[in-house]
């Protein structure tokens, strides 16, 4: 082995260690940690389904530009990162969205076990109030989460239509309407709370089980709806690999540019259509 070998896998292993090492120190600063603030509330928004606020968006728009900037300055250059911070508040929105319709799904799903549990507290010989507080303490997930902050709520002194009512706003899914309604119903006019919580369980849980059977049938048609979709993006780079310069001679083109915006529309009317054709409900 020559010594240029040596001394080149030598300096490799140093150039590792150093960037390890600086990998560390930037985890210890402030940097890291008011970044990890910015970026909370788009946390809690999947976790909690929190709303995020004006000054919270304006916060993660801003990190999310300089991101992206960042990244399209390393990969393609000072055009591409403008082009690419462009994009930042739209993505911040995107993503907010993303997560909290994550986070109504996981509640929706979450309907059953949760009237489960509460005719099971009923059946223990808890009240209402007293059902919500022991349910709460036994789920996990969306669901224990908003039958938690109700407990809370219920423990600080709120009536429990208030309390009910403000779960099924925030719920904003057909399950939690059915559950809420039933319980408000039983409290006015009397009967079996437990038996209705427990057929109202095995209802949602049939809806449930024929939800996912119908989104396995045609998971094979929306993956190649999908497919088809990005199929455009993949032909247009691997052109551009094969003949550098070549989307930069089209966009010279006023005729170019007015077709490459039309196909643009279309296919974003095409990913509407599929993605409205794909919901399950």
């Amino acid at each position: 082995m020559s010594r240029a070998a040596v001394l080149a896998f030598a300096a490799g292993a140093a150039g590792v260690l150093g960037a390890w090492e600086a990998l560390a120190a930037v985890e210890r600063s402030r940097v890291v940690a008011a970044v990890g603030r910015a970026a909370e509330p788009l946390v809690r928004a999947g976790r909690e389904g929190r709303a995020v606020t004006a000054p919270e968006r304006r916060r993660l728009a801003l990190l999310a530009t300089v991101a992206l900037a960042a990244a399209g300055w390393l990969v393609g250059g000072v055009g591409l990162g403008v082009v690419a911070a462009v994009g930042g508040p739209a993505v911040v929105v995107t993503l907010i969205r993303a997560r909290r319709r994550r986070f109504k799904a996981e509640l929706a799903r979450g309907a059953a076990g949760a009237a489960r549990a509460l005719a099971d507290a009923v059946g223990a010989g808890h009240s209402i109030r007293g059902a919500i507080v022991a349910a709460a303490h036994g789920l996990g997930g969306a669901a224990g989460h908003e039958l938690r902050a109700a407990a809370t709520a219920l423990e600080l002194g709120d009536t429990t239509p208030a309390v009910l009512e403000r779960l099924r706003r925030r719920a904003e899914a057909p399950a939690w309407d059915v559950i809420v309604a039933g319980i408000l119903l039983q409290r006015d006019a009397g009967g079996d709370l437990a038996g209705l919580l427990r057929d109202q369980a095995a209802a949602l849980e049939a809806a449930d089980r024929i939800e996912r059977e119908a989104r396995t049938a045609t998971a094979q048609a929306r993956f190649t709806a999908r497919l088809v979709l990005i199929l455009p993006v993949g032909a247009a780079a691997l052109a551009e690999l094969a003949g550098p310069g070549l989307i930069e001679g089209l966009l010279r083109h006023p005729l170019s540019v007015w077709l490459v915006a039309i196909a643009a529309v279309l296919q974003a009317v095409a990913i509407l259509a599929v993605a409205r054709l794909g919901r399950t409900r």
